[in-house]
């Protein structure tokens, strides 16, 4: 290998600074930086001006040395997330929310999973805490006492100071469902509720039940059954369903506590030879065809993610609690109740 050839391997180009980028441009680094970062000061900035610090950084590759700007400002830029579950539905979808909105705004994030073991929860939350962690989101987690640090709480249903609940309306997923099957004729219906350490859990319940007062929609206790174990394992419906049909009482309807459950109940609904509308195939459930109350969780987690920095970097006002509206999909799991 020559001279020139090696000369050419080992030169690399050389990296851009904020300083270098803001000579280029001709403007101060407190400018460029505020630009960048998207800071509060860059609204002040004219929109021309922006563009063209934008569009410099594209074309020259800059990118921020985090690093040296957490060392410089004594802050990591890192918020803590702690959710129940990382890999089901549930927890992956908002997580997915909050890592989009993080990684757009140059903030990293360390998850754990405490699986509702009460020692772990606490020692994850001293672990983040201890490597900086400058706020915290919850996915599924009960918070009986005022943090630290800002915190939000997806599906937060306590009251905690300085602690701002992202839920769903669940009068409202309570009253479209309840509304739907009374439409469709149905009055004998079951109901699966939620574990009791599901944070979500006391909550449906209780919109449900005062939902159903007001539609006269009646509920009978004997085909009501309390899923016991984890709320998004494959099998969590197969218990409550054949304790249900152990029953041999008549019912029309059910009411699943979440979209997982449904599933494993119509498995076992199938293997009894009862019929679910349009007979849908059991090879189908990987996309089961379920009339659901959907709950946009990756909005979740994006709304959790810009509350959390609107509080850290003191852009606005606390909010204790932001609803989120369902919606009601209707597909081939629900029809018209038979007549005896």
């Amino acid at each position: 290998m020559t001279e020139a050839a090696k000369s050419h391997r080992t030169t690399k180009a050389p990296n851009v600074t904020l300083k270098s980028l803001a000579l280029h441009l001709g403007l101060s680094v407190g400018t460029v930086s505020s630009v960048l970062n998207n800071s509060p000061a860059s609204r002040a900035i004219p929109e021309h001006t922006r563009d063209r610090i934008l569009k410099a950084a594209r074309q020259l590759k800059y990118h921020p040395n985090l690093l040296a700007r957490s060392l410089r400002m004594q802050r990591t830029y890192t918020v803590g997330v702690i959710a129940e579950e990382i890999g089901d539905a549930y927890g992956a979808m908002v997580i997915s929310g909050i890592e989009r909105f993080l990684r757009e705004n140059n903030f990293f994030f360390l998850t754990v999973a405490h699986h509702h073991d009460h020692k772990l929860m606490n020692s994850y939350s001293q672990l983040l805490l201890s490597r900086g962690v400058e706020g915290i989101i919850t996915i599924d987690t009960s918070i009986d006492h005022q943090p630290t640090l800002p915190t939000v709480a997806i599906a937060g249903h306590q009251r905690i100071p300085a602690v701002t609940n992202i839920i769903l309306d669940h009068h409202r997923a309570a009253r479209i469902v309840l509304q739907h099957l009374l439409d469709l004729g149905h009055r004998q219906v079951a109901f699966f509720r939620g574990p009791s350490f599901s944070s979500d859990s006391a909550s449906r319940w209780k919109a449900i039940q005062i939902v159903a007062a007001e539609l006269n929609f009646p509920i009978n206790p004997e085909l009501v059954f309390e899923i016991k174990g984890p709320p998004n394992t494959p099998d969590v419906g197969y218990l409550p369903a054949k304790a249900l049909l152990a029953t041999k009482l008549p019912f029309t309807a059910l009411v699943a506590y979440n979209d997982i459950s449904a599933v494993g109940t119509m498995t076992v609904f199938q293997e009894a030879g009862l019929k679910i509308p349009d007979d849908i195939d059991v090879a189908s459930f990987a996309i089961p065809p379920l009339t659901t109350v959907h709950q946009p969780l990756l909005k979740m987690g994006t709304i959790a993610a810009q509350t959390l920095l609107d509080r850290i970097e003191d852009r606005a006002a606390f909010i204790p609690e932001i609803a989120l509206t369902p919606k009601l999909i209707i597909r081939k799991s629900t029809g018209p109740a038979r007549r005896p």
